[in-house]
């Protein structure tokens, strides 16, 4: 029999019917004889719930106090699931971050974890009962209550089941597990049954929002095996695991993209050492992450510099940038805040030549205009009009035979 780390999110905790589902989900696994460690975040729209009442109090809520404030939804969700747990003459006992003591940094609303004592939950283990862990927070050394951010449970449940050696980590959310793309926006999207952690973290990085890109960086360095499956459906999921070289790797696995893009460009900026740290500097010092960067130059000498944002930092980027051009001496600031990036993933690029070129081939038959261009060793990505997404995602997909019909065909 194995150990196992289950992991529930908001929306497979968010009622009482709900709680008690999983509550016979977790039953199972363990009248069949597998030790399990229960992770479980706040119920759906709590942490939303308890973050706008601390808004409503302070226009600048102390980090501190909102963590406190934050960790109480999982305090709920962990009480209510020992009960059910109880109900079905599981044992079960509920833990908050203190109480396993998983140690982080003092990084309020972010913090890392550092360490994690497992006194507790092997004493627990070794008698059969079902520890269960309140996702996303922490303690640090001085006693305080911290918060991982975004992900955060996630990050809770891969860091003890790496601590624990568990056989698997499993998240179990409101999807069957990890698509070749989006299923609302590309219906025939396939269910991938296997990625590695290398395309896993690329399509998390690049707008998948199956799993937070932290967790899965964390699982791939301590070779966690992740699977993703779905609280409301049975089947086998997703399983995110280290590279196979006894499978055929397929040239894509999944196309992600992100809509709510933005692209700025300096125009006539001296070609000179320095320009993009005068350009980037201010923009990072205002906490905007930059995205794409493309740096075009002219025969006169100047250059072209262009980046991408979050559309919600477009109109900020804008106003950081009007002294900085001043400076430098450049010409006019250009931008566009409706655009989209468009990015496809897959290990098997590495030994597939063309892979581009296909790619822009079936942009190119849809008359889709692409503004801007990034690759690395397993993944591209394009920038392109906003108007234009779902029709690139779904010639890509097509383009690359993702689809059910296209691999049932072959």
């Amino acid at each position: 029999m194995a150990l196992y780390v289950q992991k529930y999110g908001g929306t497979s905790v968010a009622t009482v019917e709900r709680i008690n589902a999983v509550a016979d989900r977790v039953c199972r696994f363990h009248r069949d004889g597998h030790e399990l460690v229960v992770v479980v975040s706040a119920m759906g729209g709590e942490t939303d719930r308890l973050e706008a009442l601390g808004d409503d109090i302070s226009s600048r809520p102390d980090p501190r106090e909102m963590d406190v404030l934050l960790a109480a939804g999982e305090q709920v969700s962990i009480a209510l699931m020992s009960l059910a747990l109880q109900a079905r003459s599981v044992q079960a006992r509920s833990y908050l971050a203190h109480q396993v003591r998983i140690l982080t940094d003092s990084s309020h609303r972010r913090s890392r974890i550092q360490d994690i004592d497992l006194q507790h939950l092997r004493r627990d283990l070794s008698a059969g009962v079902v520890p269960v862990v309140a996702g996303a927070q922490g303690v640090d050394e001085s006693g305080n209550v911290t918060t991982l951010g975004r992900g955060g449970s996630d990050t809770t449940a891969v860091a003890l089941a790496a601590a624990l050696s568990a056989h698997e980590c499993q998240i179990y959310t409101d999807v069957q597990g990890v698509f070749t793309s989006d299923p609302r926006m590309v219906p025939d999207a396939r269910l991938l049954p296997r990625l590695t952690f290398e395309e896993m973290l690329e399509l998390a990085s690049l707008g998948s929002r199956v799993l937070h890109p932290r967790s899965v960086e964390f699982a791939g360095k301590y070779g966690v095996p992740l699977r993703v499956l779905s609280s409301f459906e049975e089947g086998s999921g997703t399983l995110i695991a280290g590279e196979d070289d006894s499978m055929e790797k397929p040239v894509v696995s999944g196309i992600a993209f992100v809509r709510d893009e933005a692209k700025i460009t300096v125009q006539g900026v001296a070609d000179v050492p320095g320009v993009a740290h005068k350009i980037l500097g201010p923009v990072s010092d205002r906490n905007i992450e930059v995205d794409m960067i493309v740096q075009n130059v002219a025969e006169d000498g100047r250059t072209d510099f262009t980046f991408t944002v979050a559309r919600s930092d477009y109109d900020n980027a804008i106003e950081v940038l009007k002294p900085v051009i001043k400076d430098l001496g450049a010409g006019l600031i250009t931008g566009d805040n409706r655009i989209a990036k468009v990015s496809m993933v897959g290990v098997g690029m590495r030994s597939h030549a063309g892979v581009a070129t296909q790619m822009f081939d079936a942009l190119a038959r849809e008359s889709i205009n692409i503004l801007m261009i990034s690759t690395s060793e397993i993944k591209i990505s394009v920038v392109i009009d906003e108007k234009y997404l779902e029709l690139a995602v779904r010639a890509i997909h097509s383009a690359f035979g993702l689809s059910k019909e296209q691999v049932s065909e072959e």
